[in-house]
């Protein structure tokens, strides 16, 4: 399903949707954080953000799978193999932080979205949230580049 769009590999393309909507999730959850009076304006990209980067970096890890698959199928050999897999497993991990993130800054913004339905927490819980936030925003925004660096070597590290 992710294995091609219009005759390229459809990895090389989503990727760049990773590089784009997961940093914007890590800067609009620090700026939810960080920027309190401004909640009310950034908690709609918020959301838009919190379903968009995951679901992005979820299509780029299957489609990176799927492009692997044919490099085996290929007979792909060397050291570009062990490149292949270290960019696979930051890959991994860059989706279940982006997913965590998002789940955490949601939740974060629920509690302290001030709406009646929603019962007001105490005040460590926003505490807690917000460090969580701040940290899984640090740690995806690691990962993002990782990923991107050890793909970037395995496709260009030999070239200039």
């Amino acid at each position: 399903m992710f294995k091609e769009f219009m005759g390229l590999p459809a990895h090389v393309l989503v990727v760049h949707a990773v590089v784009v909507f997961v940093p914007l999730l890590a800067l609009a959850s620090i700026a939810y954080v960080a920027l309190p009076r401004l909640r009310s304006r950034i908690d709609w990209a918020l959301v838009l953000l919190a379903v968009t980067a995951p679901a992005t970096a979820w299509v780029a890890v299957q489609s990176g799978a799927e492009l692997t698959d044919v490099f085996d199928a290929r007979g792909l050999q060397g050291p570009i193999v062990d490149q292949i897999a270290e960019h696979s497993r930051y890959g991994d991990l860059t989706f279940w932080y982006a997913l965590a993130l998002a789940v955490t800054a949601v939740v974060l913004l629920v509690v302290s979205s001030g709406r009646p339905r929603v019962p007001k927490p105490p005040r460590w819980v926003t505490h807690v949230l917000s460090v969580a936030v701040i940290a899984l925003a640090v740690v995806s925004l690691v990962y993002v580049a990782l990923t991107g660096h050890t793909g970037a070597e395995a496709v260009w590290g030999n070239t200039l």
